[in-house]
């Protein structure tokens, strides 16, 4: 306690003196410690490349310097607008119980209409405060500094919630535009590497897609890669390639991230939806939030809230799908610059699949004139070759004394015959494009046959006789085809064969089938209804069927007019 004695001695004017300069040392360590803890966060902040972290570190470093327990940092879109809010201070929870985030009103969007700095000791109380929305916690101090990248005005570093209910004074805006000063380097370097390492991403994607289409790689796999490698440069959760199925339908034909499953394979209708327009008008599309949009978007509805960037692969009049990249909510906007990168991949992809295409083209031309002059070929040398020597061995025949030896020769020129039709039947086909053959009868029967090969373990053989394709008729064909198939069937499991061969041949007016093997033959007792099926379609077109042993196997035989009974009574 102070003295009567020394209560009433006059204070002296040293007394203040040293009073006046102890509160200066106070204020020079406090600005020593601040200068230094400036550095520090100066320092902390140029470590960061990826511009995320950044600006995340610069709201830290700002909440630390001048002692607050929120900050947050706006970042400007090309609009004007909020693109980006970085918060400090608030949990996950806090956020979820906020009933919509800022759009740039109030005293925020006050700092981006004039970009100077803003200090009050009372939100409330400023006339241009707009009021929290539901669910957001009190704030009453604030301290907003504009963040400058060159000439540019990037965005807004937000300070509230002084601690200990003080107020923010002018050290603390000193420090937090010399804070904003840096923080506008470190994230004019931040973008700087976010381009180059973007730039790399594209020409990467770009070669190992271009290599895979040029090299033969299947065209599935490469657009599926072409959704990763996008996925990959937008920073996008989920990337889907949309593609036309027909002329009023749009079907998903690759899905990567993170809600592929949500989407693989959908098909929905093209009418009045992003995709469609997208297609039609060949620009990309960015949307912010695609939820509010006017037009239907039934592929977005299934993938999570946020924005989406729309953009097409190729250009009018070959557009070959739409590229959609979709990020979660609440993460950035796409750029002007990531627009412009994506829709120059896209259209490279497109001129890709489109050189694949035209590749494949040339290859399939190229073999349809090796499968013609093979087909020349055969049918100029080989053919009058063995129909001479087939003449050459009748007319020795003749001259044969020895009846067993005439009926050997006359077995050797009927084998030449069946082996002529046989190569006929392989120019024809040979001479059918590849494209015809899933659709011709001789291409529906040959793709039976080769489907039985894997199963009897040997490659039946074909002969096609007469104008299969012209003289048929598609109801005679559409049960043809089912007949050779249960014919080959009942041989896989019934037959244990080691050949088989099948004719299919047009004459004097009938279309008959005929599947011969060397195996078991025909059981004592055996189940008919196979067999009956087969009957019951030959009587049907007016035809007839039948199964008989052959001396160590079994002969089926199915025959069947080519005009219906009544046809030509017909006018």
């Amino acid at each position: 306690m102070v003295s009567e004695s020394e209560q009433l001695l006059p204070k002296l004017p040293l007394d203040e003196l040293l009073g006046e300069v102890q509160s200066r040392l106070q204020a020079v360590v406090a600005a020593r410690d601040g200068v230094h803890a400036l550095l520090e966060a100066v320092v902390s902040i140029g470590r960061e490349l990826d511009l995320e972290s950044v600006l995340r570190r610069i709201v830290e470093a700002g909440t630390d310097l001048v002692d607050c327990r929120y900050g947050a940092l706006g970042v400007i879109g090309e609009d004007g607008q909020l693109a980006q809010f970085v918060p400090v201070g608030i949990g996950e929870e806090e956020i979820a119980r906020i009933a919509h985030w800022p759009h740039g009103r109030g005293l925020l969007g006050l700092l981006i209409k004039e970009p100077e700095t803003l200090r009050l000791p009372e939100i409330s109380a400023h006339p241009e405060s707009y009021g929290f929305p539901e669910g957001h916690p009190p704030m009453h101090s604030f301290l907003g500094v504009p963040i400058r990248v060159r000439d540019e005005v990037f965005g807004n570093l937000y300070l509230t919630e002084k601690n200990g209910g003080r107020d923010f004074d002018e050290q603390d805006e000193t420090i937090v535009k010399a804070l904003a000063t840096a923080a506008g380097i470190a994230i004019e370097n931040a973008r700087l590497y976010d381009a180059t390492r973007r730039r790399e991403l594209w020409l990467d994607a770009s070669a190992e897609v271009t290599q895979a289409l040029l090299s033969g790689t299947d065209t599935d796999h490469v657009i599926r890669s072409i959704a990763a490698h996008a996925g990959a440069m937008g920073a996008a959760h989920t990337t889907v390639v949309v593609a036309p199925a027909d002329d009023r339908r749009l079907r998903v034909v690759a899905a990567e991230g993170a809600s592929a499953p949500a989407v693989a394979g959908l098909e929905f209708a093209a009418e009045g939806t992003l995709s469609a327009a997208v297609l039609a008008s060949g620009e990309p599309r960015a949307v912010d939030e695609h939820r509010q949009g006017a037009e239907p978007s039934p592929l977005l509805e299934r993938l999570p809230d946020g924005p989406a960037l729309l953009v097409p692969l190729g250009a009018q009049p070959r557009m070959r799908g739409v590229l959609v990249l979709v990020r979660w909510r609440g993460e950035p906007p796409f750029t002007a610059a990531e627009i412009r990168m994506l829709h120059a991949f896209g259209n490279q992809a497109a001129v890709g699949l489109e050189l694949a295409d035209a590749r494949k083209e040339a290859e399939r031309h190229g073999l349809v004139d090796d499968r013609e002059r093979i087909a020349r070929d055969l049918h100029d040398v080989v053919v009058q070759r063995l129909f001479a020597s087939a003449m050459s061995l009748t007319a020795v025949a003749r001259l044969i004394d020895r009846p067993d030896l005439a009926g050997r020769v006359e077995r050797t020129v009927d084998d030449l015959d069946a082996t002529i039709r046989q190569i006929r039947s392989t120019i024809f086909a040979l001479q059918s494009s590849k494209d015809d053959e899933a659709t011709t009868l001789r291409g529906r029967l040959v793709a039976v046959v080769e489907s039985a090969r894997e199963q009897l373990g040997f490659a039946p053989g074909l002969q096609m006789i007469g104008e299969l394709d012209n003289a048929v008729a598609d109801e005679i064909a559409d049960q043809l085809v089912p007949v050779l198939q249960e014919s080959l069937s009942n041989v896989v499991r019934h037959a244990r064969a080691t050949r088989t061969e099948v004719t299919v041949a047009v004459a004097d007016g009938n279309l008959t089938l005929q599947v011969t093997d060397d195996g078991i033959g025909l059981p004592a007792q055996r189940r008919h209804s196979g067999l009956a099926n087969l009957a019951q379609r030959a009587e049907q077109l007016g035809g007839s069927f039948e199964a008989a042993g052959n001396g160590g196997g079994t002969v089926v035989r199915w025959q069947v007019p080519l005009s219906r009974r009544g046809d030509a009574a017909r006018p």
